[in-house]
């Protein structure tokens, strides 16, 4: 997932993008609240930290300013102001958390993770699909208590699956949330993961679950039972073998 870091302390920022970035997230930085509204205008972002004393005004403001326009893109306040009333102003601003600095780097990580996950509506950090679960805060997977054996990158897409669970996601938003922009490789590559995830997840198991491919338009993980038919998308489905076979990637580029 990708993270707009706002804030104009340069060491602070690339404390915040370390950290983020072995956390498992991508990033991209503000030093402002103009460019800081620019970046959420052209990038995709999936959540806010930002600072509140900003050159160019109070925070409070921009997150005032992100709710009006870009609500519900979760948002942590991350100050050295550790007053009761400037939390209280953040928090009523629109800000979903607030940590004063200085921060424990997990601490963060756990803070930033918990107000994304009630963003999409899961209050526990795990979440189960069928006999799947998806352990969000330790980065793992497993069907019926087995860990499945993932690549980096194959997790990272079971992860924005389970996050968004039932939601259609095209392979842009995989690609954002893969490489943030940063080198991305041809669409096609969302194809060869999803087709290796599936292969992992079903011979570990998986039941009363499945990432469906709606066509067209993207993946789906839903919740399945034993009498659901394929849907008509299923059926028209790309046979991913022959894809992958006819790819000319280096896969090994990109699966770890």
């Amino acid at each position: 997932m990708n993270i707009l870091i706002v804030e104009d302390d340069q060491i602070i920022s690339d404390a915040l993008a370390l950290i983020l970035k072995e956390g498992g997230y991508n990033s991209f930085r503000a030093s402002d609240i103009n460019s800081a509204l620019n970046e959420m205008k052209y990038s995709n972002a999936d959540g806010v930290i930002l600072d509140l004393n900003l050159p160019d005004g109070d925070g409070t403001r921009l997150v005032r300013l992100i709710r009006k326009i870009y609500n519900p893109v979760p948002i942590l306040v991350v100050s050295g102001n550790s007053s009761v009333d400037q939390r209280i102003n953040a928090l009523g601003a629109g800000a979903d958390g607030y940590l004063t600095k200085p921060f424990n780097k997990h601490e963060l990580l756990a803070h930033l993770g918990a107000i994304m996950r009630r963003t999409h509506g899961h209050a526990s950090s795990i979440i189960n699909v069928g006999n799947l679960e998806i352990d969000l805060n330790k980065h793992f997977a497993a069907i019926n208590d087995v860990p499945v054996s993932l690549t980096h990158k194959e997790y990272q897409i079971l992860h924005l699956l389970s996050v968004r669970k039932g939601a259609i996601l095209n392979k842009d938003i995989f690609l954002s949330h893969l490489y943030g922009g940063i080198d991305e490789p041809e669409s096609k590559i969302i194809d060869v993961f999803i087709c290796k995830l599936r292969k992992k997840l079903e011979r570990s198991g998986l039941k009363d679950a499945q990432i469906q491919t709606i066509w067209g338009q993207g993946y789906v993980l839903r919740s399945t039972n034993n009498n659901n038919r394929p849907a008509e998308s299923d059926i028209n489905e790309l046979n991913l073998d022959e894809q992958e076979n006819q790819l000319e990637y280096d896969l090994s580029n990109f699966t770890n």
